[in-house]
């Protein structure tokens, strides 16, 4: 007697408990076949007129047509993007906001800061596009002896330890990239951390600093007025927006990539149905000719992607940057 209805508690649980997932599912399924209904907020973890905040806004005014909805571009800067994206992470996950990012919180910083970062990229995030991606040059005074990344290295090597480089600060990518090199190259070199990229680039027009890994958005302009000299990019290929200038695999450094990107994520438990819905309009803007120019103007080429593929590429480049950061003892926390 007391077994069995031991037996149909059991079963009258396991009822109520499938009953409950499948309302949780028709809510899920419901919600998202009235989405949208209302404006859409669009986080971007860094300053208005930076790179992610101009992409996207490419992206949210097209966006906002084909949804028939207001996209709203809410810029949440700090720690080098981390407050943002944690905030973004936090969101609740109904397809009403969605983050705009780049490698640094999502690539980098959950070996950086293994402490204090607030969220888990793998499971608090879901990937829905990439939007474009764009090399790093590598810059050298115009007045510089080097005019290849030969010359470099082997200017490096008569003087160890004494050629310097300025970075936007430890752990970024301008950092990060020539601490590959200094291993690729056995080179030794001096970093000088910089609070942004313009301060950089006037450095190196300056002839303060030998080097540096820069965006081509800053670096391009200082490159056609011959102020400072292009040795290379980091991207496997040549290219487009980039032309002329050679590759570092080409310079002799297999496999030496890093890749500025930027995509869109939304929180973790955003119906799928609305992830494939962002992910087809994402690819349709990016196909359309006024998107591909003012990407271009900015160096940077549409990369419209599947979510799985763009998981892919941050397990890969998660990979390779955390080689770089556990060789160099790195930690920001």
């Amino acid at each position: 007697m007391f077994a069995s209805s031991r037996i149909r508690r059991i079963l009258m649980n396991s009822i109520a408990g499938l009953g409950g997932i499948a309302l949780a599912a028709s809510a899920a399924v419901s919600m998202a076949a009235s989405w949208p209904d209302r404006a859409i907020k669009m986080v971007v973890p860094f300053p208005a007129g930076s790179s992610p905040d101009t992409l996207a806004r490419i992206v949210a005014e097209p966006l906002a047509q084909s949804l028939e909805q207001p996209v709203v571009v809410e810029n949440k800067p700090g720690a080098g993007g981390n407050i943002g994206t944690r905030y973004a992470s936090q969101a609740k996950p109904d397809g009403y906001t969605i983050l705009v990012t780049i490698n640094g919180p999502m690539v980098t910083a959950p070996t950086l800061y293994k402490k204090t970062l607030g969220y888990n990229p793998e499971t608090d995030l879901s990937p829905i596009s990439l939007v474009g991606t764009s090399p790093n040059v590598l810059i050298v005074p115009e007045r510089s002896a080097a005019r290849s990344v030969k010359d470099f290295v082997a200017l490096a090597k008569q003087q160890p330890g004494v050629l310097n480089y300025g970075t936007v600060g430890p752990g970024s990518s301008s950092h990060l990239g020539m601490a590959m090199l200094e291993h690729q190259a056995d080179i030794k070199l001096q970093q000088i951390p910089y609070p942004g990229f313009p301060q950089v680039i006037t450095s190196v027009i300056n002839g303060d600093i030998q080097a540096a890994f820069m965006v081509p958005g800053i670096a391009m302009p200082q490159i056609k007025a011959n102020k400072v000299r292009a040795l290379a990019i980091t991207s496997l290929e040549p290219s487009d927006v980039l032309p002329g200038i050679p590759t570092m695999v080409a310079e002799g450094y297999p496999g030496f990539e890093s890749i500025s990107w930027n995509a869109l994520f939304a929180p973790t438990g955003t119906p799928p149905e609305i992830v494939r819905r962002l992910n087809e309009e994402v690819t349709k803007i990016l196909a359309q000719p006024t998107a591909r120019q003012k990407m271009a103007a900015l160096y940077f080429t549409p990369a419209a992607s599947s979510p799985e593929a763009l998981s892919e590429r941050i397990r890969a480049e998660k990979k390779r940057w955390d080689e770089v950061i556990n060789r160099l003892g790195l930690t920001l926390e």
